[in-house]
């Protein structure tokens, strides 16, 4: 229910889908308390699967250019689209190290379904931030680009920037640029000005009965927040927050059960303590993308998650999915030292020093826990998400455990899933 490729730490991802088949491009860099994302994140991870919860690492798939060139240190967020007649462009954001990341946006191109075979449709990047509106000096951003077809014609394209006219620590905006041709692009001023973000990172357009929402991750709260327009060019209404701190760098992808589902990272932690510094992470499993309320967009629970669970409820340690009756107030140790302790009393949740209040009592709260990481939901809705390296006990409630991991999976969450019974399957 967590990936990473082996030995390495998972960041920013799109995903492609092809028949059956869905492929997960993502950053890549080693495990290192120290990374210095400049220079690390130099190829794509790529891996593979048919539920978007199991995932087969692949061969890496793209990488960075010659010397010179503006991508030949780094290659950081991407998003492939489909064109015409089974083509697929990429618009992707290179780097170049001065003493800081100068970063373009370049656009790739391949004619294959399985996310290979990328050329790149120019030596040079497509679009740079225009220093009319945009910071173009350190510290800069425009980076993690995100193309549509444009309603008037052509493409459309939104990234993530700085305000040139705001201080730094608010001047986190969405940039926007239009193209006939995908290879001359018109920088316009921002789409989104908050005035009170300091980085607006990995934007993504959806189109709805109403018009549009834009869904990105703020850097200061590390939350994904909402914004929806009748018009792509505006006005903007911020909608807020749809989901805990935690889950980053949302990807909308449509399921195997043709609902609309939302992936994110989840951050893990150096050294892997609880007194580590947060670092980059692991993909973590999709989850409903709820529009049923349109102005609360909110993730809830995918029961397609459940088919990685085993059928039967035990009173056991591990990893796995419990059900608790939250209709009074109560409280369920999560560690073996009672050191983390799961706590509801109405309408207030929480997790370690972790609490949310909800708008009214939920009757069943959910809880996830796979590896170091602990998610809730109240009534089916994303309340909690929480990263803790202790040990756990025996929970005192029945779970549906995590069925044992795939031969192909090696990341951090592996390291508490591998059991006895699962070495008596794989070695006979």
């Amino acid at each position: 229910m967590r990936y990473a490729p082996p030995g390495m730490c998972l960041n920013d991802f799109a995903v492609m889908q092809s028949g059956g088949l869905y492929h997960l491009l993502h950053l890549q860099g080693p495990w290192t308390p120290v990374f210095d994302e400049r220079a690390m994140e130099t190829s794509y991870g790529h891996a593979t699967s048919h539920d978007l919860v199991e995932w087969r690492t692949q061969a890496p798939c793209f990488g960075v250019s010659a010397p010179g060139s503006f991508d030949s240190s780094a290659v950081w967020t991407m998003h492939p689209f489909p064109v015409r007649d089974g083509v697929v462009a990429m618009a992707y954001t290179g780097v170049n190290a001065r003493p800081w990341a100068e970063q373009a946006i370049g656009m790739a191109i391949t004619g294959e379904d399985d996310a290979t075979g990328w050329m790149r449709m120019s030596r040079d990047s497509v679009v740079r931030a225009d220093p009319r509106w945009y910071r173009t000096e350190h510290p800069m951003a425009w980076r993690d680009p995100f193309v549509v077809e444009n309603p008037e014609g052509g493409w459309a394209m939104v990234v993530c920037a700085a305000s040139a006219e705001h201080p730094v620590g608010s001047a986190g905006c969405v940039g926007f640029a239009t193209s006939h041709d995908l290879l001359e692009w018109d920088v316009q001023p921002p789409l989104i000005l908050p005035g009170d973000v300091d980085e607006f990172e990995c934007p993504v357009l959806e189109t709805t009965p109403d018009g549009w929402l834009l869904l990105g991750s703020i850097a200061s709260s590390h939350q994904i927040e909402a914004w929806r327009s009748p018009a792509l060019t505006g006005p903007w209404e911020r909608l807020g927050p749809i989901a805990p701190a935690g889950p980053y760098a949302p990807r909308l992808v449509t399921g195997p059960d043709g609902r609309r589902l939302l992936l994110h990272t989840v951050q893990r932690r150096t050294q892997l303590t609880d007194s580590g510094a947060p670092c980059r992470g692991m993909l973590a499993q999709p989850k409903v993308f709820d529009l049923s309320v349109p102005a609360e967009p909110r993730l809830t629970w995918w029961r397609g998650n459940e088919t990685h669970l085993e059928e039967d409820w035990a009173v056991r340690a591990g990893d796995g999915m419990a059900l608790v009756d939250s209709t009074r107030p109560g409280s369920l140790p999560l560690r073996e030292d009672g050191g983390l302790v799961l706590s509801w009393n109405g309408t207030r949740v929480s997790v370690g020093c972790e609490e949310t209040t909800l708008r009214s009592p939920a009757a069943v709260l959910r809880l996830l826990l796979v590896g170091e990481y602990v998610e809730v939901y109240a009534d089916d809705v994303l309340v909690l998400s929480v990263v803790n390296y202790e040990p756990r006990g025996v929970l005192p409630v029945p779970i549906r455990p995590l069925k044992p991991i795939g031969a192909a999976r090696d990341d951090v969450s592996a390291l508490r899933l591998t059991s006895t019974r699962h070495l008596s399957r794989v070695c006979g």
